[in-house]
């Protein structure tokens, strides 16, 4: 799934294996490194900045609840990424130090169990005032894009638009031609 996401658009990878041990996230870190790595792709580690160089990942995403972004900063250090969730407009306004931060989740997702909606407001507060580079999350496909660019969303994070799709290339694929053409 992924090898055909990263050949049809995708230029960021995030792996978010909750509730894995050191092991398994090691293991599935170095497949995801080589096929990020031959496709140009960022590589992004959620929730463990202690393991982002050990695994050579570009950089590590973190959430409000998880390690606090100067933890995390100080863990990987001044030339990896670091990202943030937010989930309002106000947690947007206060995402410093991180080279991104994400938005969501515009709707509910089965990824973000227990995680209400934050709907479109926060996406068009982020379009309106960042300086950071930002993306939109949260229950978005093919069929809930259009609303996420009309607000201001260049950038977007999906996981099961890609992943349970019958096509993961074809799916990136549309994904991408409706980003670039927003």
């Amino acid at each position: 799934m992924l090898a055909p996401a990263l050949s049809s658009g995708v230029d960021v990878f995030q792996l978010r294996e909750k509730g894995g041990d050191e092991d398994v996230i090691r293991e599935a870190a170095s497949v995801a490194r080589d096929l990020c790595a031959a496709a140009g792709a960022l590589f992004i580690l959620n929730d463990r900045p202690d393991l982002v160089s050990a695994v050579d990942a570009d950089g590590v995403h973190v959430g409000q609840d998880d390690v606090p972004v100067p933890e995390a900063r100080s863990v990987v250090g001044p030339d990896r990424i670091v990202g943030l969730s937010t989930h309002s407009a106000e947690q947007a306004d206060a995402a410093e130090g991180v080279d991104y931060f994400a938005v969501g989740p515009v709707h509910a997702t089965p990824t973000k169990e227990g995680r209400p909606a934050i709907g479109l407001d926060p996406v068009r507060h982020a379009a309106e005032t960042a300086t950071t580079p930002w993306f939109a999350i949260g229950g978005l496909d093919e069929t809930t894009l259009g609303p996420v660019l009309d607000a201001g969303a260049r950038r977007i994070v999906v996981v099961r638009a890609i992943a349970e799709a019958e096509d993961p290339g074809a799916a990136a694929r549309t994904l991408r031609r409706l980003l670039d053409g927003a």
